[in-house]
């Protein structure tokens, strides 16, 4: 008795090769449901396969590194330069050297879904972590970009392994560890990419509960950035003390 269209379905989502021979089987199939599910296998080994490509050419920058016989390599990156209230965060992370994880990219290019899924992968998978954190009043005292450094900055030291080598998402660091800054690097490297991603979840995360506390701005959707919502609660509610007092239009409201 022949498997049913289900059973098939179910059997060829376990299967990554092309060549496996419960598949070369099913190819000799001339069902049109049985055709539609090789074809739908097709995509997506290719899709896949495409994944992989993409994750070999974002460590690049690591695995000249390591050629070069450097062994704790973090990526770094921040988020939280835009937002009108709430803190500029930043990640650090050290990867296995021979990790490599798939579907990772810049964490503005994902759909949450897919940030907090690869959240946890690189939680999981990581060596070390580190997360800087650096609020409004500070934002306010130094300016966004050295808060974004000075995150940064508390993000290395926060990590339990000592990195020999950084590569930092456009941004130098008054740091004794040798360095590279890569433009766009959060899509052009995989340990950048995944320090983009640790930042955002966790920001948003703290905007989550940012939002229970002053609630009518909208924070745990706009992460604190300028959408309508947010405008609307502050022409109504006025100024919060997490609000970026030298951020427009807060500065004008005070």
């Amino acid at each position: 008795m022949s498997e049913t269209i289900a059973q098939i379905k179910e059997k060829l989502v376990q299967i990554h090769d092309a060549q496996d021979a419960y598949v070369l089987q099913l190819r000799k199939d001339e069902r049109a449901g049985v055709q539609k599910l090789i074809q739908q296998f097709e995509n997506r080994l290719a899709k896949e396969q495409a994944m992989i490509n993409k994750a070999k050419t974002m460590r690049q920058f690591e695995n000249e590194l390591l050629a070069k016989g450097y062994q704790a390599i973090c990526g770094i990156d921040e988020v939280g330069r835009g937002p009108l209230a709430g803190p500029v965060v930043a990640a650090a992370v050290i990867l296995p050297n021979d990790e490599l994880i798939l579907g990772l990219n810049d964490s503005k290019q994902l759909s949450e879904k897919k940030r907090e899924s690869l959240y946890q992968i690189i939680q999981e998978k990581a060596v070390a972590i580190g997360i800087g954190v650096v609020d409004e009043t500070t934002i306010d005292a130094i300016n966004i970009y050295q808060a974004a450094r000075l995150a940064m900055t508390k993000a290395v030291e926060q990590l339990a392994v000592q990195p020999d080598y950084l590569l930092i998402d456009a941004m130098e660091l008054d740091l004794d560890i040798q360095q590279t800054s890569l433009i766009k690097g959060d899509a052009r490297s995989q340990i950048i990419a995944a320090a983009s991603i640790i930042a955002k979840v966790y920001r948003d995360h703290l905007m989550v509960e940012l939002d229970k506390q002053y609630p009518g701005y909208g924070f745990g959707k706009n992460a604190g950035y300028g959408t309508k919502e947010h405008l609307e609660g502050l022409a109504k509610y006025g100024v919060t003390p997490i609000h970026r007092k030298t951020f427009a239009p807060i500065k004008d409201m005070i």
